[in-house]
């Protein structure tokens, strides 16, 4: 197999910053990153920063794994900047708040790269997309050498899985992102365009912050789950596979893993990829809790008459706890549908034209906001 199909897994236990370096660095090593990075080169981390919070809650990709991630590529005599689009508003001042409340202004000043400010972004034509040939991206990523996909490794209420192909998300800027929600409200299509998005973007090596995960409701609500790893890859589609397998899903249980194994870009499972490093079955986790949005398998079996309406029963939606709002409007900010409206101070959700995203649930910052299914589904 060729290096594109190459997959490192090693056993990281804790965040020490010295473990997590010698396992970055031997990675890079087995997949000859030299290779890859230059002397002089813009390389560009894009971690996964979804929205303010402390690294230990295991929402965004933690600091010190960016920070190895940094060194190993200054070693290699890249310069480094660090680039990340957040949900809602995409501006110097709420860059700044996400680097702080993240962890990444102190990392960013003891390793030595920089953290970006410039909320520019360019048109990327994608022509060889299946349901999108433009996307508006973020400049730091398109004025790259080379770009690092870091990534947290979490379940996803939407798409299942929260990994390397999901975070390049993160490169259209903030408040343009429900517009790509509005766009592809489903979730095959919406998969589509996530697979259209990253082979544009095309991160040249991917990392994934596996030490701890999060289990749940990702990939803000869930909850922290140890799994003890670290993985990277030339090929953010393969590394996924693998990271579906650790969590207890199967490629067909990811939408957007389905719609590039459809196109050629990935196998269909684990045993199509070349695993380096430590043997993978001991990092998996069978009880891994899966997102409550999981659809249930029955609906493909009914007539088809009636399997729009049976979905549409079946998919959960969001519920606020009212009693625990506080009225701070990021639901209503990232809602595509603008179906949120603030009323005495509370979110209230008109669910005739909710679509189901859950955006409002991955963006609020007081996580009051539960994915919940009918009870003649949960059975």
């Amino acid at each position: 197999m060729s290096l594109e199909n190459r997959v490192c897994i090693n056993s990281c236990e804790e965040y020490d910053s010295r473990r997590i370096y010698a396992v970055i660095q031997e990675q890079f090593r087995q997949l000859n990153a030299a290779e890859l990075v230059k002397p002089g080169m813009k390389a560009v981390i894009k971690p996964n920063l979804v929205l303010k919070s402390k690294p230990e809650a295991a929402v965004v990709t933690h600091p010190l794994v960016v920070a190895a991630v940094a060194s190993c590529l200054q070693e290699l005599g890249a310069e480094v900047l660090v680039a990340e689009s957040p949900g809602g508003l995409y501006t110097p001042g709420a860059l700044r708040s996400s680097y702080h409340a993240c962890g990444y202004s102190d990392a960013a000043k003891s390793h030595g790269f920089a953290l970006n400010e410039d909320c520019s972004s360019r048109e990327l034509k994608t022509p060889g997309g299946a349901v999108s040939k433009t996307f508006e991206v973020i400049a730091p990523i398109l004025d790259a050498d080379l770009i690092v996909d870091v990534c947290k490794l979490k379940t996803h209420c939407m798409m299942g899985l929260s990994a390397a192909v999901k975070n390049m998300f993160g490169v259209v800027p903030g408040l343009m992102k429900p517009e790509l929600h509005c766009r592809f409200p489903e979730k095959a299509p919406f998969a589509e365009m996530l697979v259209d998005l990253c082979c544009g973007v095309r991160p040249h090596l991917c990392v994934v912050d596996a030490i701890t995960a999060m289990e749940g409701n990702g990939p803000s609500g869930g909850n922290p789950r140890f799994v003890g790893a670290l993985l990277s890859a030339r090929d953010p589609f393969y590394l996924d596979v693998l990271c579906a397998g650790l969590v207890g899903m199967k490629t067909a249980d990811i939408p957007y893993l389905q719609a590039a194994h459809s196109r050629g870009l990935c196998p269909a499972d684990i045993d199509g990829l070349e695993i380096i490093g430590e043997n993978y079955r001991s990092f998996i986790a069978p009880d891994f809790v899966q997102p409550e949005s999981k659809t249930s398998n029955f609906i493909e079996h009914l007539p088809r008459f009636l399997q729009p309406l049976a979905a549409r029963l079946a998919t959960p939606a969001p519920r606020i706890r009212a009693k625990d709002c506080v009225g701070c409007g990021k639901c209503a900010e990232s809602c595509p549908q603008h179906t949120i409206k603030l009323e005495n101070r509370r979110a209230r959700i008109d669910y005739s034209h909710c679509i189901r995203c859950y955006c409002c649930h991955e963006m609020c910052p007081q996580h009051v906001i539960d994915i919940k299914r009918m009870p003649l589904f949960k059975l």
